[in-house]
């Protein structure tokens, strides 16, 4: 209730008399704020559906300098996808897993346009939102240009960021509601069509079209959207006649964790797990990782021993007391092997890892990541069998958030 008083104050003190609104970006040096983001889609190969993903997205944003009108920040891009089949949902064995980090920095006043170097891949929409640097009144509309950038390196070699020039449609719609709370909201629409330019050698889209509708929630106390829901077509034709098409929704929402004393977490965690054999605890630029060496799996297999289910019984009180920070379970192995099948026998041990953790209401599956790292982080030497033994560990992150 004291939320919704301190928002309706701000909601006035922010509104002209007459009823009217301006949008702005509001910045302030050194804050930092976190989105989480979902995205459903089915997919269409040739126009038959064909499965569905899910995409969750964590971004980190830090205001590194304000200067005047505008501000620098840098901003991290993590995100983890699941597949599933046309029947249903994932099924339970079914986790998020790593798909690529990003990180980006990048201009932008308080109208929201966006001053960035090319090599950057993320934000993947820019110049949107912005405003029209004037108050709005209910109904008003709007129009801006936008970009939208695509990652075609895995699908088509293409090594650069892919830019794609839109029009945004834009609609001031009043205040609407989000999670109880009322907000100054508008809609954004728009549509985009590009026929890139051939890549001798290999198959590369010959036609890009997507449609995108918004709805936006916006916090008038921090400057910054609160929330956003959209619905999202995006159609790709190669080169060799074959159609991707992608129909779903997203959304989007501030998230609220405070910062994470590292150390004192690590501290922490280094009392309890002391007379635990095999398990270790540091700092990472991602949050606070616990280390199980030599975890025990039967013989090239991903299913868990009884004594380590006991030992991550023990970590999993440790988890407990965190329980607003998601986390990461990465699998490790020694060097043995082909680089494929460490990489696959990494992945399903960290899976196995994070379906007991899930399995016994340690998180929801949507705050589990997992991600197989093969043999590439040893810690130790993997010509004895001391260090082989070390290098074959799951490590679970306690994120940032």
């Amino acid at each position: 209730m004291l939320l919704f008083i301190f928002l309706f104050s701000a909601l006035q003190l922010f509104s002209n008399p007459d009823g009217s609104f301006e949008f702005i970006y509001r910045y302030n040096e050194g804050d930092m704020y976190r989105i989480l983001s979902t995205v459903e889609s089915n997919i269409y190969i040739d126009r038959r559906l064909s499965y569905r993903s899910e995409f969750l997205n964590r971004i980190a944003f830090e205001v590194v300098r304000v200067q005047g009108e505008s501000a620098d920040l840098s901003a991290t891009f993590q995100s983890a996808e699941r597949t599933y089949p046309l029947s249903g949902r994932p099924a339970l064995s079914s986790h998020f897993t790593w798909a690529r980090d990003y990180n980006s920095r990048f201009q932008q006043d308080t109208l929201g346009y966006i001053n960035i170097a090319d090599h950057f891949f993320m934000p993947m929409v820019r110049n949107v939102p912005a405003f029209p640097g004037r108050a709005l009144s209910l109904g008003d509309t709007w129009t801006t240009q936008g970009t939208t950038v695509h990652d075609f390196r895995d699908s088509f070699g293409i090594p650069d960021p892919y830019r794609i020039p839109f029009t945004a449609n834009y609609q001031y719609l009043g205040e609407r509601e989000w999670r109880g709370v009322s907000y100054p909201s508008f809609s954004i629409r728009y549509t985009y069509m590009l026929q890139p330019d051939p890549v001798r050698g290999r198959v590369y889209p010959r036609r890009i079209q997507g449609s995108h509708d918004q709805l936006v929630f916006w916090n008038p106390v921090f400057g910054q959207p609160i929330a956003y829901q959209e619905t999202f077509t995006t159609t790709i034709e190669l080169s060799d006649g074959q159609t991707f098409e992608y129909r779903g929704r997203a959304e989007a929402e501030v998230v609220e964790a405070p910062p994470m004393d590292r150390e004192e977490i690590a501290r922490e965690i280094a009392e309890i797990i002391e007379d635990i054999p095999g398990v270790s605890v540091r700092v990472s630029d991602e949050g606070v990782i616990i280390s199980l060496e030599d975890i025990q799996f039967l013989p090239d297999s991903a299913i868990l021993l009884e004594s380590e289910r006991l030992k991550l019984d023990r970590i999993i009180e440790i988890l407990m007391r965190y329980p607003n920070r998601d986390i990461l379970v990465g699998g490790h192995t020694a060097l043995a092997g082909t680089a494929e099948g460490r990489m696959q026998l990494s992945l399903e041990r960290a899976e196995a890892v994070a379906a007991y953790l899930i399995g016994r209401n340690t998180r929801r599956r949507e705050q589990v990541v997992i991600r197989g790292y093969g043999a590439e982080q040893p810690v130790a030497d993997n010509r004895t069998p001391e260090g082989m033994a070390r290098n074959r560990r799951v490590e679970i992150t306690i994120l940032e958030n």
